[in-house]
């Protein structure tokens, strides 16, 4: 298993709209992503580094290895 980047809130959205993630909508200081097709969504807050569980849960979340995410970035 690769390692977790050390990463914003921002680039992890920017990584997820390559694969067809577009914002839903914002609450306070959290980003709702959907995706249609296959449906998902995920919640991003958008803080300047995101913790290592919440990194994982929304790389869960959307489907993804850890691998796979990371070349997104």
């Amino acid at each position: 298993m690769s390692k977790l980047p050390n990463i914003s809130g921002k680039q992890c959205i920017k990584a997820l709209k390559k694969i067809g993630f577009y914002q839903k909508r914002r609450e306070s200081s959290h980003i709702i992503l959907r995706r249609d097709n296959p449906f998902t969504q995920v919640v991003v807050p958008d803080h300047k580094t995101l913790a290592k569980g919440t990194l994982r849960a929304i790389i869960k979340g959307a489907d993804l290895s850890i691998e796979d995410f990371i070349n997104l970035l």
